[in-house]
């Protein structure tokens, strides 16, 4: 089968025209917050998830609103809390004394973007109410169950500094989301411009729409044609099974420090988080440095240290960072 790539390439940098204008428009609103900018819409491209960790006050609660004001998309902002119930999150059944009978009352979930803020503050119960909406792109309220958007995207919050009233996050729903983005503070030229921009007593303007939800949904369908040879398929098996077997892929002394390996789902989000990547890129075809790109965001959260690590001060980023370095490049 012969893959005229020169058209994809064509295509690619056509259809992504608009995502320039997106990124022009935020970086008149953020400063200093282009790498969050850029893995999000590789996330809306793909239909992920994304968990985003980071001290109070780097502005990823802006970052998302703003993005969604560009998007002409629903936007619905979450406060988890310990005591927070399902029936908060996707809604629930009401009585109607007049009618004697329930209505369906939806809940904030049915919405494009939705912001899971402080999400490891909320109970398990929560959790799997969470859990279901992301993988099944569906909520059950009573005895039916109801499909939610199309564009359907959640992106949630934890602060890493504060563990006081939090419960951790299963491995199962970790696994859920398609990248884990962790944000540290601006820099110092970077802290100047914000301080010029938003220390003053107005409210800022909010962004106005620039494109519609049709728009990503059209484009997710060129993201799949980017083209993936077969050697880029074997770089990206190469690194997730070395988070499985170490000793296998030359990792020998990698291995006590892991417990268990990246699951498929890391294998299946690395392909289409690279495709993405291609595409912000304006190419239609794969090239390694956008598996590198990718890695750390789509690994992170699905390897899980041992005890070994934890005693010895081994972070996980320093394994993927070892994996990368050393695992041959096509």
């Amino acid at each position: 089968m012969t893959v005229d790539i020169a058209s994809i390439t064509e295509q690619v940098r056509k259809e992504s025209a608009f995502i320039r204008q997106v990124e022009t428009a935020i970086e008149t609103a953020i400063v200093g917050q282009k790498f969050l900018v850029e893995r999000i819409l590789v996330a809306l491209l793909t239909n992920g998830h994304i968990l985003i960790e980071g001290v109070p006050g780097l502005a990823k609660t802006k970052v998302v609103k703003s993005l969604a004001n560009l998007i002409d998309a629903r936007f619905q902002r979450i406060q988890f809390t310990p005591d927070l119930l399902p029936a908060d999150l996707v809604g629930t059944l009401i009585y109607n004394p007049a009618e004697g009978g329930f209505s369906t009352r939806k809940g904030p979930i049915f919405a494009n973007i939705v912001l899971a803020d402080e999400i490891n503050r909320a109970p398990a119960k929560v959790h799997s109410a969470l859990l279901e909406a992301m993988e099944e792109r569906q909520v059950t309220i009573g005895e039916h169950s109801y499909p939610l958007e199309r564009l359907f995207l959640v992106l949630a919050t934890q602060n890493p500094i504060e563990q006081e009233g939090t419960y951790p996050l299963p491995e199962a729903q970790m696994d859920r989301f398609m990248l884990k983005v962790s944000i540290t503070y601006p820099t110092r030229d970077d802290e100047r411009e914000i301080m010029r921009r938003v220390a003053r007593t107005g409210l800022s303007e909010a962004l106005q729409p620039l494109i519609h939800p049709d728009d990503i949904l059209r484009v997710r369908s060129l993201v799949d044609t980017i083209y993936l040879d077969e050697k880029i398929e074997k770089y990206i098996l190469d690194l997730v099974f070395a988070t499985r077997h170490p000793a296998q892929y030359g990792f020998a002394d990698l291995a006590r420090f892991i417990s268990y390996g990246a699951s498929p789902r890391a294998s299946i989000n690395l392909v289409l988080a690279s495709r993405a990547m291609a595409f912000l890129r304006g190419r239609g075809y794969v090239v390694p440095q956008d598996v590198k790109d990718m890695a750390p965001e789509v690994l992170c959260h699905r390897i899980l240290l041992s005890y070994e690590a934890d005693a010895e001060g081994v972070s996980v980023h320093q394994l993927i960072d070892r994996f990368l370095a050393e695992t041959g490049v096509p």
